[in-house]
C-alpha cells in the first residue's frame, strides 16, 4: 500500500469519522471502498431501460415543428 494525504473540510471529516465508526472499520477503509465503488461504476457499461426497445424517427426534438409540439396546449 501507498500512503497519501487528503484534506477534507470539517463536515466531510465528521461524516467520514461517523461512517467509519458505524461500520466498525477504519476511515482509510471507508475511502478505499468508496474509491473501488466509484471505479466500478465508471467502468460498467451504460445501459438504458429503453435501449433498443423504442421505435421512432430517432431524430432530435429540436428538429420537430414547434406548432406540432404545442398542439393541444391551451386550446
Amino acid at each position: 500500500m501507498r500512503k497519501i494525504s487528503l484534506y477534507l473540510d470539517e463536515s466531510d471529516a465528521d461524516w467520514l469519522a461517523a461512517l467509519a465508526e458505524s461500520e466498525g472499520i477504519s476511515q482509510a477503509e471507508v475511502l478505499r471502498r468508496a474509491i473501488r465503488s466509484y471505479l466500478a461504476q465508471r467502468r460498467a457499461p451504460r445501459t438504458f431501460a429503453l435501449d433498443g426497445a423504442g421505435s421512432g424517427p430517432g431524430g432530435s426534438i429540436a428538429e420537430l415543428d414547434e406548432d406540432g409540439l404545442l398542439s393541444g396546449f391551451g386550446e
